[in-house]
C-alpha cells in the first residue's frame, strides 16, 4: 500500500475514523495501531509479517532479558545483534554475497553456482526491512548501554515498531521518542492538525507532481534505448535526478510526519533542505537526518569517532559510509557511492583542518555550488543500473560536448526543476519566516498553497510509481 494511492486514502478514512474511540486506552491504542500498520504492511505481501513479527519478538523479549538477567545481557544482546543482521543476510545480501563468491571461485576455474541454490524466499526483499530493523536494533542498543528501560507490553513495542506512517520508508524513529508519546491520548488540535494536513499536501506535491515526473525522464536517460549521450545530457539528467530522489524521500517523510501529526504524535524533520548546504559534512546534517544520526551513533561513535587521531577518523568515517552504501542496497554501485562520499568528506576534513578557506558569502556560494557538483557526481553510482554505466556517464560528464535537440527533449525536466526549486525555496523562507514570527494561526496564504499542493498533486500527477526508498 502507498500513499500515493485510493486505497491509502481509503485506508486513512477508515482508520481515523475509529481512532477516537481507540485511543482511549493505553492497551486498546497500541493494539489498534498494531493492527492498521500490520494490514497497512501485509497489503504488500501478507509473508512479509512473518519477518518483521518474529523479528520483533525477539527484540522484544532479547530487550526484557537483558535487564532481568545481568549476567547474561551481552548473550542476549549478542541475539538480538544476530537476529537482526542475520535477517538483513538472508533477505538482502544473501545474492549479491553468493554471487561474489561465485565469481571468486570461477576467476580459480571452479564452477559451485552457489545464487542457484539459494531458496527463492530468499530472493525477496521485503519492503522496508532495512528501515525496521534498524529501529529495531536501535532499541536493544539502547537498553543493553542503559539508555532506555524495556517495554512491558508487546503491543507496546509492537505499536514502536510498526507505527505505519513511517515503517517502509522513515523517518527511522527511536524508541526514546516515540514510546513515552504512545503511553498518553494524544489529542490533535486544530492547529495541529492543519500542520499535518500542510505536511501532507506538500509531501503529495512533491512527490507526485515532481518526483513522478522527473522520474519518466531519469529512467528513459537511464535506460538501454538512450540516443544521446553527450555531458550536457548527463549533467541536466543528474540533476533531475538530484530532485527527484529529494522530492520522492522528502515527500514520503512530509507524508509521513503529516499523517503521524494528526494521530497526535511528533516525528522529527528528516530532511533540512540539503541541496542548499556549503560542506559535505553539512549535507549530511540535512540528508535523511534519521539515518545519518543512526549511523553516527551505532556506527561511528563506536568504533571511535574522531578520537584516538585523524587517521582513527578518517578509517572510522571510511568504514561508517560504506556501511551506508551497503544500508542502500546490495550493490557494488551502492558501496561506491559511500566510497565516493567517504572521499569527499575526507578531503574536506583535511583543508578545514588546515582553514585553507575564509569564511565569507564569496566562500560559501563558492563551496555551495562544489558540494552540489560533489553530490551530483555521488549520485551517478546510486542510480545507475551497474558500475560500467556509472564510469561510463563519469566520463562523459567532463567531455563537456552538446548535441541538438536537448532542450526540446528536456524542456519539461527544466519546467518541472523551476517548480521543485521555487517551491523549495518558498518553502524553506516560510520555515524561516515562522520561526521567527512563531506563526500559529491559520491565515489564507497557507490556505492557498495548501490548495496549490493538492491541484497540483492532481493535474500534473506523474506516472504512479513506488517511492524509491521502498526498496531499502
Amino acid at each position: 500500500m502507498i500513499f500515493n494511492s485510493f486505497v491509502f486514502l481509503l485506508f486513512i478514512f477508515l482508520f481515523f475514523s475509529f481512532w477516537k474511540l481507540a485511543n482511549k486506552k493505553d492497551k486498546s491504542r497500541w493494539i489498534y495501531i498494531t493492527i492498521a500498520s500490520f494490514v497497512f504492511y501485509g497489503w504488500w505481501d501478507w509473508r512479509f509479517l512473518f519477518l518483521i513479527i518474529g523479528s520483533g519478538l525477539i527484540d522484544f523479549f532479547a530487550g526484557k532479558a537483558i535487564v532481568k538477567f545481568p549476567n547474561y545481557r551481552k548473550h542476549f544482546f549478542i541475539l538480538s545483534l544476530l537476529g537482526n543482521i542475520g535477517s538483513l543476510a538472508v533477505f538482502k545480501y544473501s545474492s549479491f554475497f553468493a554471487s561474489i563468491i561465485d565469481r571468486g571461485f570461477f576467476a580459480a576455474g571452479i564452477q559451485i553456482n552457489l545464487q542457484e541454490q539459494i531458496p527463492e524466499f530468499a530472493l525477496i526483499v521485503p519492503v522496508g526491512i532495512s528501515f525496521y530493523t534498524f529501529q529495531s536494533m536501535s532499541y536493544t542498543i539502547d537498553i543493553y548501554r542503559n539508555r532506555l528501560s524495556p517495554v512491558k507490553n508487546v503491543f507496546h513495542f509492537f505499536a514502536y515498531l510498526s507505527m505505519f506512517p513511517q515503517l517502509v520508508a522513515g523517518p527511522i524513529i527511536r524508541a526514546k521518542d516515540i514510546l513515552g508519546q504512545l503511553l498518553q491520548e494524544r489529542k490533535a488540535n486544530a492547529i495541529q492538525i492543519w500542520h499535518g494536513t500542510k505536511l501532507v499536501a506538500y509531501g503529495f506535491f512533491q512527490k507526485t507532481a515532481i518526483a513522478d515526473n522527473l522520474s519518466t525522464i531519469v529512467n528513459d536517460a537511464f535506460s538501454e534505448k538512450a540516443s544521446f549521450s553527450s555531458s550536457e545530457f548527463w549533467w541536466i539528467t543528474m540533476l533531475c535526478f538530484a530532485f527527484q530522489i529529494y522530492f520522492d524521500f522528502s515527500g514520503y517523510s512530509l507524508i509521513a510526519r503529516g499523517t503521524a501529526k494528526w494521530m497526535g504524535y511528533h516525528f522529527k524533520m528528516n530532511f533540512n533542505h540539503p541541496y542548499l548546504a556549503t560542506s559535505m559534512k553539512d549535507f549530511w546534517s540535512r540528508w535523511h537526518i534519521s539515518l545519518s544520526t543512526w549511523f553516527r551513533d551505532y556506527v561511528y561513535i563506536p568504533l571511535g569517532g574522531s578520537k584516538n587521531g585523524k587517521l582513527n577518523a578518517h578509517k572510522n568515517m571510511w568504514v561508517t559510509m560504506i556501511i551506508s552504501g551497503l544500508w542502500h542496497g546490495a550493490s557494488f554501485t551502492f558501496i561506491i557511492w559511500g566510497m565516493v562520499h567517504a572521499f569527499f568528506l575526507s578531503v574536506e576534513r583535511i583543508f578545514n583542518g588546515a582553514k585553507t578557506f575564509p569564511k565569507n558569502r564569496i566562500s560559501d556560494l563558492l563551496m555551495f555550488v562544489l558540494v552540489l557538483f560533489q553530490v551530483l557526481l555521488a549520485w551517478v553510482f546510486f542510480r545507475a543500473n551497474d558500475v560500467q554505466q556509472a564510469i561510463h556517464i563519469v566520463g562523459t560528464l567532463f567531455l563537456f560536448t552538446t548535441e541538438s535537440g536537448i532542450f526540446s527533449v528536456y524542456t519539461a525536466a527544466i519546467l518541472f526543476l523551476c517548480l521543485g526549486i521555487l517551491s523549495e525555496l518558498t518553502y524553506y523562507l516560510k520555515c524561516k519566516s515562522e520561526r521567527v514570527k512563531n506563526i500559529s494561526k491559520i491565515n489564507w496564504v497557507e490556505v492557498f498553497t495548501v490548495s496549490f499542493c493538492v491541484f497540483s498533486s492532481i493535474y500534473f500527477r506523474g506516472p504512479e510509481a513506488a517511492f524509491i526508498y521502498f526498496q531499502f
